[in-house]
């Protein structure tokens, strides 16, 4: 395995600046992720925790944070060991709402890392659908 690199794209019938929110604010990010403390903000620890459980889940440091157009931070899980991956967010306004976009590189390149690999992919798609939800509920009901 030469690139492991994780790219998703999703569409969201919501303005940039709303689907922000929702990848930075604490109570926002616990309807579809993990909960943060703190809002996600440059140059601070990341650190999110389990909404049921409170057991921190993942961790890092956010490095770059442009609202309401690209969010970037360290990423490692335990699984991981001592590795340490980057996730980047890409927020594009389309007509209707928000091209977002997620890249999500530096993961394990060994064949014993596949399976990190294949949980994360799919923790990933379990993510977004959770997110679309969160956000077009409001819209839909």
């Amino acid at each position: 395995m030469s690139n492991a690199v994780l790219q998703k794209t999703i569409f969201l019938r919501a303005e940039p600046d709303t689907v922000w929110a929702y990848l930075t604010e604490p109570k926002r990010l616990a309807e579809w992720f993990h909960k943060p403390e703190r809002k996600l903000a440059k140059g601070q620890k990341l650190e999110m925790f389990g909404t049921t459980s409170g057991d921190l889940l993942i961790w890092g440091e956010v490095r770059e944070a442009r609202a309401p157009e690209y969010l970037e931070y360290t990423f490692t899980v335990k699984p991981m060991g001592d590795a340490v991956s980057v996730v980047k967010w890409t927020l594009t306004p389309v007509a209707g709402g928000t091209r977002l976009s997620l890249l999500h590189e530096g993961l394990p390149q060994t064949a014993e890392a596949f399976g990190l690999i294949l949980a994360l992919d799919n923790g990933w798609d379990e993510h977004f659908g959770k997110m679309r939800a969160a956000l077009h509920e409001p819209v839909d009901a």
